[in-house]
């Protein structure tokens, strides 16, 4: 009994699990093929959807297109057109060239048979000419070169004789007017032209607030004055009175540079050996930039322009030179000026006048000695920085130490003279006494060995600097008396001159 429920149990089971699995396969199958069909459901919608857009971007794109297409089509019409319009432009070009060259042709054609006509009457005309003078020369019994001959010298006589008598007539009255006309340009030129009495001195004044400064412009033993006496090459006089240094040079660049080499140490306050040497290279500096700067400064005054750098230099340097007593840079804007009038008065070129006078100086402050007359050197100078030849012959005229070429010449030298021999101008002593101590110098500098010279205390004292290198103590000696013998030898002056020679050793350091 068991066992049959047993087996009737299994078989029920295994019943039930047949019905079973054949059920679910049925509804697993319904339920595949419901969702296969709502996938191809999806599918077809999704497929209808992105034909849509397809459809509607191939529109877009095909709208584009045809934009795009219709763009380039009237470009290219319009390029078309203008194609055109230049084609029949072109044409009626060549239509117009070629009706002006049928035209040109026509008149060629007429200038040609004209040509040939003329040609024709001109042989004519020369036949009858040649028959006329076979008759004239028949008649006359003369040839036609004897009769020309003949008739030229009567001519020539005839203008000599007219052309005597008219430069007699030229003559006569320009002696009889030329010296009341020269005078009178003269006396003008003058009167239109302002002049100033400017007599350079051999000393300047320094002015400081207090006597207190003087024992720091001392030093101790007096050491600060010595350096600055030889840093400069003047001689300094500190006395009694009342707050003022006086500076004595004949030389006065070497015043202007002690000058202001104690302005600046005055106002720095440190007072020195050392800062004194480094305060006047720095002033001479200071100096050479001011002499460019003054003579820039004259030219635009005097409206020169296209003047060489190294001209305008020297023009600057003329202010710290004295001839005779007379500012040399006033003495030469003086000289410009009354050339440039007594020129407009001639009927000249002022400006070209102006510019000789303002140069004819130039050989005076020249950067090395030269032996030449200081007119001769100049004109070298102008010749060199390309100054027209007509300028540097009148610079080398004006005392008559060369011919005179051009008109200028004589203008530059009348001027000069004017300038120089006014009233107050010039004063004979000052040069004679500048000439003396500059002849000192020279002396001095002419022996090897030799740095720096320097006359100081009015020409009774040479301070001569050497090299420690070229020269020994015992040389030393042996050359003051040298240069003494050479200077009582050669030189006349009152009193007595006192050679005092310097060596100096120096042993300079850097701390690093």
């Amino acid at each position: 009994m068991p066992i049959e429920i047993i087996i009737s149990v299994i078989a029920a089971l295994v019943v039930g699990g047949v019905a079973g699995y054949v059920i679910f396969r049925y509804v697993l199958k319904g339920k595949y093929k419901q969702m296969m069909r709502s996938a191809e459901k999806e599918a077809e919608v999704i497929k209808e959807k992105k034909m849509l857009e397809v459809k509607e971007k191939f529109l877009n794109k095909k709208s584009e297109l045809e934009k795009e297409a219709q763009t380039r089509n009237q470009h290219f019409q319009q390029t078309e057109n203008k194609l055109k319009q230049r084609e029949l432009s072109l044409n009626q070009k060549q239509e117009e060239q070629n009706r002006r060259k049928s035209e040109l042709d026509s008149q060629q054609t007429r200038i040609d048979n004209e040509k040939k006509l003329l040609q024709i009457k001109q042989e004519e005309l020369e036949k009858m000419q040649l028959q006329e003078r076979a008759k004239l020369e028949e008649l006359s019994g003369l040839s036609a070169e004897e009769a020309k001959h003949r008739l030229v010298e009567a001519m020539k006589d005839e203008a000599k004789t007219d052309a005597q008598s008219y430069i007699n007539e030229i003559m006569d009255e320009a002696k009889l007017n030329a010296n009341a006309q020269a005078r009178k340009i003269v006396i003008q030129t003058i009167q239109r032209v302002a002049t100033e009495t400017a007599i350079e001195n051999s000393v300047s004044v320094f002015h400081i607030d207090n006597d207190e400064v003087k024992g720091r412009i001392i030093g101790r033993e007096g050491r600060n004055i010595r350096a600055l006496e030889a840093a400069t090459g003047v001689e300094i006089v500190v006395d009694d009175t009342p707050e003022a240094i006086v500076i004595s040079a004949f030389d006065p660049i070497r015043r202007e540079v002690c000058r202001l080499a104690l302005h600046q140490l005055v106002t720095d306050g440190r007072i020195h050996p050392a800062r004194i040497e480094e305060v006047v290279q720095k002033v001479k500096k200071q100096l050479e930039n001011e002499v460019i700067e003054i003579g820039k400064r004259t030219t635009i005054d005097l409206g020169i322009h296209g003047l060489h750098p190294e001209l305008v230099r020297i023009v600057g340097k003329m202010k710290y030179r004295s001839s005779y007593g007379q500012n040399l840079l006033q003495h030469a804007r003086e000289t410009a000026n009354l050339c440039a009038v007594m020129a407009s008065e001639l009927g000249l070129n002022p400006k070209k006048a102006k510019r000789a006078g303002l140069l004819h100086d130039i050989g005076k402050v020249p950067d090395e000695e030269s032996e030449l007359p200081h007119a001769l050197y100049g004109a070298k100078l102008a010749e060199k920085y390309k100054e027209k030849p007509d300028i540097c012959n009148a610079i080398a005229a004006h005392h008559d130490e060369c011919e005179m070429n051009t008109l200028l010449a004589p203008i530059v030298q009348i001027c000069d003279a004017i300038s120089g021999a006014r009233p107050g101008a010039r004063r004979e002593i000052v040069e004679a006494y500048i000439k003396r101590l500059n002849d000192l110098e020279a002396i001095a500098m002419s022996y090897p060995g030799v740095t720096k010279t320097y006359a100081i205390q009015a020409g009774r004292e040479l301070r001569v600097i050497v090299g420690a290198d070229k020269m020994d103590d015992a040389s030393t000696e042996a050359l003051s008396g040298e240069i003494a013998n050479k200077i009582q030898n050669e030189m006349t002056y009152p009193g007595q001159v006192k050679i005092t020679v310097i060596r100096e050793t120096r042993s300079v350091a850097y701390a690093k």
